[in-house]
């Protein structure tokens, strides 16, 4: 008997299905087979869930909501931010590496996992345990007080922690991770020692740092707004060069301190998306990084725009895997992780 069906939509339905279910049976596998082709072809069909493993309110976090506001548009279907804060990050991305590859869980993979990765606190390979979507956008890290800190420059913190070793405190957002390992190469470099208290995420260190329950703020550049208002006095910035918003605030490296610290926010994935999957959401995320939209809001934040490619966002990963050995063992960051 001869099926028919109304339409050459219908046709190619079928055509698809019995080919799929004809290979799956010759592997033994028709259950995984018919899913995998369909989801492929109709990616997405429902809500996008992106895991962001900062707190509400960070610099990264806006970063991340605004660029998923794009990404939805172009995708046409909604994303849907989940924060998952602490440990430095890695808590979200523990999250995302333990997610179904299907595409609809996706979430931005801190650099740090270079670090935590060789330090024990992510059990996976950062380079071959994870999919790579996009590298999007820097961060301007710098050091901050309150208006009213006694510490005009960067000079007066430097005398003042040489002439008490410790008593210092700054907040930073997890041991390990970039403003709390910034600070501690900037120490190093000025044969100083500080005292730091580490949070869930940045913005919650600045309320502290406002409230002077904390000396000093290391931190991308949530202390922008209230360095404009008055209310915060920026002391130095951590990039090669200075940022054009704050022209008049010297980087470390001019001020006599080898220390330059980036780290660029990356979008990703579980191991094992669907490979035309992959394919939706890098096209989606590369539009996304070039529009007006997310570049008004990177320029906001003083996010510097730093689009690379999933694969090669992949190799940079690598790349900084192996500067990382280097840094840990220089900082003797894994006895800082034992003492707490």
């Amino acid at each position: 008997m001869t099926q028919r069906f109304p339409t050459d939509a219908g046709r190619r339905r079928f055509l698809i299905g019995s080919a799929a279910t004809a290979a799956a049976a010759a592997t033994g596998t028709a259950g995984l087979m018919l899913p995998f082709s369909s989801r492929a072809g109709q990616y997405p069909e429902r809500p996008i869930t992106f895991i962001c493993p900062w707190a509400v309110g960070g610099t990264a976090d806006q970063s991340m909501r605004a660029l998923c506001q794009v990404a939805s548009g172009i995708l046409k279907q909604s994303i849907v931010v989940e924060n998952r804060a602490g440990a430095s990050g890695m808590i979200g991305t523990k999250a995302l590496a333990r997610a179904t590859p299907d595409g609809y869980t996706i979430g931005q993979i801190p650099i740090s996992v270079t670090r935590f990765s060789q330090l024990g606190m992510l059990q996976l390979d950062p380079r071959t345990e994870l999919t790579y979507l996009a590298r999007t956008s820097g961060q301007t890290f710098g050091i901050a007080v309150p208006a009213a800190s006694p510490y005009k420059t960067l000079r007066d913190v430097v005398a003042a922690a040489k002439a008490d070793p410790g008593k210092l405190t700054y907040g930073h957002a997890g041991i390990g991770g970039a403003t709390h390992v910034g600070m501690e190469e900037f120490a190093l470099a000025a044969g100083i020692k500080f005292n730091g208290v580490a949070y869930k995420g940045g913005a919650a260190a600045l309320q502290d740092v406002l409230a002077g329950q904390v000396d000093m703020l290391a931190d991308s550049s949530s202390w922008a707004p209230h360095v404009e208002a008055g209310k915060m006095r920026l002391l130095a910035t951590w990039g090669e060069q200075r940022t054009p918003r704050f022209k008049d605030t010297p980087t470390l490296k001019e001020l006599g301190f080898n220390v330059v610290v980036e780290a660029p926010n990356g979008i990703g994935a579980p191991k094992g998306l669907d490979p035309a999957v992959e394919k939706t959401l890098r096209d989606a995320f590369r539009a996304a990084v070039a529009s007006n939209e997310f570049r008004q809001v990177a320029a906001r934040i003083d996010a510097p725009i730093m689009y690379l490619d999933g694969p090669d966002y992949k190799k940079y990963v690598s790349t900084v895997y192996d500067q990382e050995t280097q840094l840990i063992q220089r900082l003797k960051l894994k006895e800082m992780l034992q003492q707490g």
